[in-house]
């Protein structure tokens, strides 16, 4: 469906299978966001390969269950001290988490508000704003504190030239993580959508086939895609192999690997032995779904995308940043300058500490922020957000 018949990886991680496995077997890790589709990928390649230690934190206490359930049922057991904590990054007790035994050699950071319907008001913006940025510059801090290597943290290919604010604010994320790269070794990675993870547009196809509901997709935006092990195994490799502020991405074509929501809705749908029945409206299709229930013809809406924030195409790293493609057979690397304003990273800081303390912010005023940190943020506004369709 995503347009490839093999693993992207399979090469790189045969390549260096014995030094993943050796870091790994000699390591202890924390893994923030654990529970989520990537953190849960991720989880799962350091388990199978037998580390010393392996904690993992979710807000998420249903899936912190599923996790260890799923681990369970397809691994089993390993000698070293698996553990999992349904607790809030941003709490106290996260933080007597820490306190407590907070000895990681590797700290990954998957925890994020990953989607750009979350920049529609400006309560949950200013949250995305803790989650992406000042969670992280916390947790970077703690990891600091109390001795770890390596700190690893997921960015987005939606940081390079961001048109929105959840791309914006992981670009942000970066600077911050820039600032304190002279005191723990820290790499990162810009990645490809996650087919079919917990609340992609991929994943509510599997929701609207089981409440026999349209699938609804934007005919003009193109995007990339990587399988849930491949988050993982990304991840993976981006921590441990990654030197000082490293972003890693992977090798996709522009011509072979880009493909729309709407073919692969129709390549879904051929799957599971259905014909797309394509209607005219949003009307159009939820009636078609109620009356023809039992038919092998389903109902699709494929419109053009016009919402805030929706970038036609995807990439990974812009014209400015100087590439490594030699060192991995199908990861590309983006090898950063130590280059950082902290003029400007501490008035964003203080700002947005005030205008938390007022409890009294605009979504203009933090667009405003956001415009100051990043010249030329082509922010994509066009008074319309995707809980405004269907």
């Amino acid at each position: 469906m995503i347009g490839r018949d093999k693993a992207l990886f399979e090469e790189d991680l045969r390549k260096h299978d014995v030094s993943v496995r050796e870091k790994v077997a000699a390591s202890s890790f924390l893994v923030i966001g654990g529970a989520g589709s990537i953190g849960q990928s991720v989880t799962k390649e350091i388990f199978r390969r037998q580390p010393k230690k392996l904690h993992v934190v979710d807000l998420s206490e249903n899936n912190l269950v599923e996790l260890v359930r799923d681990i369970r049922s397809a691994y089993g057991y390993i000698a070293g001290d698996f553990q999992t904590f349904a607790l809030d990054i941003g709490s106290l007790e996260y933080d007597a988490f820490i306190e407590a035994d907070g000895q990681f050699d590797y700290v990954l950071n998957l925890s994020a508000l990953k989607h750009v319907r979350s920049e529609k008001d400006p309560f949950t913006l200013m949250r995305m704003i803790d989650v992406n940025i000042f969670n992280t510059e916390k947790t970077l801090r703690q990891a600091i504190s109390k001795g770890s290597k390596k700190y690893f943290c997921v960015s987005t290919d939606k940081a390079a030239n961001p048109v929105n604010m959840m791309g914006a604010s992981k670009r942000i994320m970066e600077m911050f993580l820039l600032r304190r790269s002279g005191e723990i070794s820290i790499s990162t990675a810009r990645f490809a959508n996650v087919a079919f993870s917990d609340g992609s547009l991929l994943h509510g196809f599997n929701q609207r086939i089981q409440k026999l509901q349209p699938i609804v997709a934007p005919n003009d935006v193109k995007r990339y895609f990587i399988t849930p092990q491949e988050s993982g195994e990304l991840c993976l490799m981006a921590c441990i192999f990654g030197q000082q502020m490293d972003i890693f991405f992977p090798k996709l074509s522009e011509s072979l690997n880009l493909i729309s929501f709407a073919d692969i809705a129709v390549k879904y749908l051929k799957l599971l032995g259905y014909e797309p029945h394509v209607c005219e409206n949003e009307e159009e299709a939820r009636q078609f779904a109620r009356t023809h229930p039992g038919e092998k013809r389903w109902p699709c809406l494929f419109t053009a995308s016009d919402t805030t924030g929706e970038k036609d195409f995807e990439e990974f790293f812009t014209v400015n940043e100087k590439l490594d493609l030699d060192s991995f057979e199908n990861l590309g690397v983006i090898k950063n300058n130590l280059n950082f304003d902290e003029t400007k990273l501490q008035r964003f800081s203080e700002a947005i500490q005030k205008l938390k303390a007022d409890k009294l912010w605009t979504r203009q005023q933090l667009l405003d922020l956001f415009n100051e940190m990043i010249p030329g943020f082509a922010h994509k506004e066009t008074g319309k957000f995707l809980d405004a369709k269907m």
